[in-house]
């Protein structure tokens, strides 16, 4: 095992494209670290440059206490599992499991205990002679991961590895991933644009955007505390409501000229008759009862139950807005509902930087 260092690590390619700008961070000895990020934000590149697949254009990176950045892929001490199973086709689980050590020159003793020990860990053990056409995609997923496994390389790198599942399989094998670390305590980073992912498996999340890292935390951290609009906006489903309008004593006077109240809340007192955004996750507002002061009315544009709860979406004005609450009876669509808000869960960022408040 083995942590790894990036210190103001770039990628720039030929065109002039900056995919990745000044990346600094630490993956401590042991953890599972996410990177996760709409498509093209810079996340995979990241990956590649830690796996030596891509050069590095200026930055240094090192795995453990070694500075790798002209050290081959082969050198590094990485294992990387892709988002495509890459089998080989005619080779048995057994035989795929294998490959890669028989390459290194390892003895077969060695060989077959790392592979049935692999096999164990993943629930393999009566697959080892089935070919990998035989086998579900979850399944052949845990052949790849096993592949890696056998390795038992320093750091594991995993490149969107469940994104060819369908969802069941995903939160299955998610499961099994998180179950693996856990077990075999590996340095890992992971990629993947699924925020669920990210905050399900990673220790920390690092969160990226047009290649610059946003923040760097812990999941509910991020969640509770996002510092500033896209990273408030990306996590979370469905993602946080926010609201434009400037700041009064009590309320929030919209643009339209409505105000929402917001006595009781941590309101920033410096920013009072200017104009700031104000997030509300969907699960913080709720239908108000009696006695409900901090509440406003809005119209039911629909309602979406989903079992074990229910998203209203809701037309403040101009402004969309979606409500999460447990199932309950609700007013037909098109009817007016008088929303509650939770005060001290409110969001303020600035609309210049977008940044908290």
């Amino acid at each position: 095992m083995a942590k790894v260092q990036l210190e103001n690590v770039r990628k720039v390619y030929d065109n002039g494209q900056v995919a990745v700008q000044g990346a600094t961070f630490e993956v401590a000895d042991g953890e599972l670290m996410v990177l996760v990020g709409p498509s093209g934000c810079g996340k995979s590149t990241l990956l590649r440059m830690i796996a030596g697949l891509e050069d590095i254009t200026s930055g240094t990176l090192r795995i453990g206490d070694r500075v790798v950045n002209d050290v081959a892929p082969k050198d590094r001490d990485i294992a990387m599992v892709f988002q495509s199973y890459a089998l080989y086709p005619h080779m048995t689980v057994r035989e795929n499991l294998a490959f890669g050590l028989k390459l290194r020159g390892h003895p077969q003793a060695v060989i077959d205990e790392r592979v049935r020990n692999a096999a164990q860990l993943l629930g393999l053990s009566d697959m080892l002679d089935k070919l990998p056409k035989a086998m579900s995609g979850g399944q052949r997923q845990r052949v790849a991961l096993g592949r890696a496994m056998v390795r038992e390389s320093a750091v594991f790198l995993l490149d969107e590895p469940l994104s060819n599942l369908d969802a069941k399989l995903r939160h299955s094998v998610r499961t099994e991933i998180a179950q693996l670390h856990r077990k075999l305590g590996t340095t890992m980073v992971y990629v993947t644009h699924d925020q669920v992912e990210a905050m399900t498996l990673g220790q920390r999340i690092v969160v990226l955007n047009a290649g610059v890292i946003q923040q760097i935390d812990t999941p509910m951290a991020l969640y509770e505390r996002p510092a500033n609009l896209f990273v408030a906006g990306f996590l979370g489903s469905p993602a946080m409501n926010v609201l434009r309008g400037t700041l009064e004593e009590g309320g929030l006077r919209m643009a339209d000229g409505r105000q929402v109240p917001l006595s009781g809340t941590p309101a920033p007192a410096q920013r009072q008759g200017t104009e700031v955004l104000v997030g509300i996750r969907p699960e913080h507002l709720r239908p108000a009862g009696e006695g409900d002061g901090v509440a406003f009315e809005a119209r039911i544009e629909g309602i979406e139950p989903v079992g074990n709860e229910i998203f209203v979406n809701l037309a403040l004005g101009e402004q969309m807005l979606v409500m999460r609450v447990p199932p309950q009876p609700l007013p037909a669509i098109g009817e007016t509902l008088k929303v509650a808000l939770h005060g001290a869960h409110l969001h303020f960022f600035d609309p210049q930087t977008e940044l908290r408040l």
